[in-house]
């Protein structure tokens, strides 16, 4: 048997896997769906697992213009948390964190959920006093969340430079347990291989050029595979949402950036959770390869290339530095960008639109993995009742007329 498995393992090692199952079809498009999902990222693919898995509605596809997991999905650096501060947030943050935590035995497939914990620093009264705040509204939304004195930061995080003669110097921190990290491209892969058994198409190389609309409906969308019909659109567009709104004739109050972040070389396992630090402006991960998972904030120019500025990642080690003197001669191996689309708010828009049977989901900012299953769970619901679940109530587009705005400025800093 073992000599078997020697002689296996090294047929497979020559092969370039033409025998191996995909783990989803890639069928032609139908004439027409009943629902049309655009963007193949996690939202969207989590959407469409949810309208087959909660709703029956199984005669959906999932239009991606690149590959699955080719966006931001792939392209960030996997924090998953609920800590957010006012009602609204934490309420949808925790519906998705609660799936996550179920979402390797739902989707069988292992997401490599890791509930290491993730602090964020204090490094001034203001810090403590805001920090402090969002502890007890954390407590009374019935989300897991502490704060820590500094020799309890380094209790839990013992490479961290605590000194009161540091620069900015750690005068605390709160700490989310069961918040972590968790493998983005396995949440992408489970959710499509998860939609693709429940009868859900998904067409990668299928860019959406138009939106076809008739007397103020939504009919279907104009595609390089030509016209696709559909009785309800959603679009989860991430970055690109401004542009599908404006085929179909209206404005949304989005900014797209860029959204950066590095890998180290690999270590041995030394970083037990996840930092941040809206002071220094970086936050870092361990990843179960060894490498330093690092972020910082957006770039302030507006834009859809998926790179950022070197001055950003000069700034983020400067911080990594001031924070973990231990990793002053570590050498940084790849970067790599995202586009974040992020309203006025720094919340998410969940909504209905002018458009009747067009739905949008977007404006997740930084935060946009870590709510991929609540998000998809949640959209799920709108487009299959056609209104909002509660939980997304407060994200509708009208919101910036109303002025009943979801303010996560503080809570969705740093960009993670």
């Amino acid at each position: 048997m073992k000599r078997f498995s020697v002689f296996s393992l090294a047929r497979n090692a020559f092969s370039h896997h033409e025998d191996w199952p995909r783990q989803w079809r890639s069928p032609e498009p139908k004439p027409e769906y009943d629902v049309v999902i655009i963007g193949g990222g996690g939202h969207g693919l989590a959407t469409a697992f949810y309208l087959a898995k909660e709703h029956g509605i199984t005669n959906v596809a999932v239009l991606e213009k690149g590959w699955i997991g080719g966006g931001n999905t792939g392209r960030n650096t996997t924090i998953v948390r609920s800590n957010y501060l006012f009602d609204e947030s934490a309420h949808l943050y925790e519906k998705s964190l609660q799936l996550f935590e179920k979402l390797s035995q739902e989707l069988n497939y292992n997401v490599m959920m890791s509930q290491r914990g993730v602090m964020n620093l204090a490094h001034n009264l203001h810090d403590v006093r805001e920090s402090r705040r969002r502890v007890y509204a954390n407590k009374l939304n019935g989300v897991d969340a502490e704060w820590l004195e500094p020799e309890e930061v380094k209790a839990f995080c013992p490479i961290i430079d605590i000194s009161p003669d540091a620069r900015y110097p750690v005068m605390g921190a709160t700490l989310q347990k069961r918040a972590g990290v968790a493998r983005h491209d396995a949440v992408a892969w489970g959710f499509a291989r998860g939609a693709d058994a429940r009868g859900v198409d998904i067409i990668q190389n299928c860019e959406v050029t138009g939106l076809r609309i008739e007397k103020g409906r939504i009919v279907g969308v104009e595609t390089t595979k030509g016209f696709i019909g559909a009785k309800k659109v959603g679009s989860v567009a991430a970055g690109h949402t401004s542009v599908i709104c404006n085929m179909a004739g209206f404005r949304v109050p989005l900014t797209s950036h860029p959204l950066q972040a590095l890998v180290s070389e690999p270590i041995k396992p030394v970083h037990p959770c996840v930092v941040m630090s809206n002071a220094v402006h970086v936050y870092v991960s361990q990843s179960d390869k060894g490498e330093l998972v690092i972020g910082a904030g957006i770039d302030a120019y507006n834009s859809y290339a998926q790179r950022g500025s070197f001055h950003i990642i000069e700034g983020q080690m400067g911080a990594l530095r001031e924070l973990f003197p231990i990793f002053s001669r570590l050498r940084m191996m790849r970067s790599w960008g995202g586009i974040v689309d992020t309203a006025p708010d720094a919340s998410a828009i969940i909504s209905k639109t002018p458009v009747e049977n067009f739905f949008i989901n977007c404006g997740w900012g930084t935060g946009g993995f870590k709510a991929t299953p609540g998000s998809g769970w949640v959209f799920a619901w709108t487009l299959a009742k056609g209104e909002p679940h509660p939980l997304n109530a407060a994200f509708s587009l009208d919101r910036f007329t109303s002025g009943a705005l979801v303010d996560e400025h503080g809570a969705a800093g740093v960009a993670h």
